[in-house]
């Protein structure tokens, strides 16, 4: 049974949060249209939340994810639904959902062995998440329409763009073995088919 995982589908990466992707709008609708999809097939979801201390390091800046705030809080419409059991919320304060939390037990008790994985980012708590999966001999795809990147830049390495980076991080998924989904029609690099 495949468990979809939605990983940090928060305020903050909206356009109005502290780490904005330019393609929030997009993605949420694909995470939107997988979640439903889960539902109504029955499928568990697992509804992973990133915290962090106020002033904590890993938040990059000014704090964000601070438990309480908005941009903590799930993107409109999103979360576990009240009264379906097969949904739980999962809160992490590190990259990767599966350390310091019950992810693992909770899919063994499942009897899940393959997931599904969208949420942000594609190169941080996606790309951890999905190798912790691995690790745990989880059959592991990430639907690619489903995340989204950051433009990040180093003087030594130089720079890449938000789309770069997410496409960076799943091609280095898929050479581990992380199957990367797409609608029919959809070029993984962006474009539309014609």
């Amino acid at each position: 049974m495949q468990t979809l995982i939605v990983v940090d589908a928060q305020n903050e990466f909206s356009p109005l949060g502290r780490r904005p992707v330019p393609t929030h709008a997009e993605a949420l609708e694909r995470i939107r249209q997988r979640v439903e999809e889960a539902r109504l097939e029955g499928r568990p979801i697992a509804w992973v939340r990133h915290h962090n201390p106020p002033g904590d390091a890993m938040s990059g800046g000014p704090s964000a994810f601070v438990p309480g705030t908005w941009g903590a809080g799930f993107s409109p419409g999103l979360g576990p639904r009240p009264g379906r059991v097969e949904e739980v919320e999962f809160q992490k304060c590190v990259f990767g959902a599966f350390t310091g939390t019950s992810l693992g037990s909770w899919l063994e008790g499942l009897g899940s062995d393959d997931v599904l994985i969208v949420g942000f980012f594609a190169h941080m708590c996606v790309s951890t998440t999905a190798r912790e999966a691995l690790m745990r001999g989880l059959s592991v795809a990430v639907d690619s329409e489903g995340t989204g990147g950051f433009p990040i830049w180093h003087p030594l390495l130089g720079g890449q763009t938000a789309e770069e980076v997410r496409l960076t991080a799943l091609l280095h998924l898929s050479h581990l073995g992380v199957r990367i989904t797409a609608r029919e029609g959809v070029d993984l690099r962006g474009a539309v088919l014609r």
